[in-house]
């Protein structure tokens, strides 16, 4: 009984009342200034909105959001190249954090990777961000890489990191 107790905890945790159905459509120009929101408070040096906007218009990238109702929860914006696909930014509202959007998010970009026959799917992570480092690992990444004095805010190393969907 204590553990089906334990259990029923976790499971009723893992999203907050209403959070349960989370939808997915793309991001558009309309919700930047939520997203930019989310970003200001995600990352000690965001992108600009400039730079989003040059993102989203970009032929080959795709921008999907996390919406829980009408809130926007988290976003993530990748581009489709030949036989890969390369994640460029990752976040969740910090009010929603650690309940799986993040995880539900990259497996939206992983079916679209293997729906369109990708080889693999990249990314680049702070050397000093384990949280995410832990998230990329527990959906099959592995690390690849280090580039060097990637981030210009501090010149962090930047780990790269690759799932291999198909050999």
């Amino acid at each position: 009984m204590k553990a089906f107790k334990a259990q029923e905890k976790r499971a009723s945790c893992d999203l907050p009342a209403g959070l349960e159905a989370i939808a997915f459509r793309e991001m558009s120009l309309a919700d930047l200034d939520e997203v930019m929101k989310i970003e200001r408070t995600s990352f000690a040096s965001p992108w600009s909105e400039r730079f989003f906007i040059e993102e989203i218009q970009a032929p080959c990238a795709r921008a999907l959001l996390a919406v829980a109702g009408e809130r926007i929860v988290g976003y993530v914006i990748f581009w489709l190249l030949p036989d890969e696909v390369d994640v460029h930014n990752l976040a969740v509202h910090t009010a929603y954090r650690r309940r799986g959007i993040g995880r539900r998010l990259l497996q939206q970009v992983i079916g679209q990777a293997r729906g369109r026959g990708s080889s693999r799917v990249t990314l680049e992570v702070r050397r000093s961000n384990t949280a995410a480092q832990r998230l990329y690992e527990s959906l099959g990444f592995r690390i690849t890489g280090v580039r060097r004095a990637y981030y210009a805010d501090n010149g962090e190393d930047a780990l790269t990191m690759a799932l291999v969907l198909r050999r």
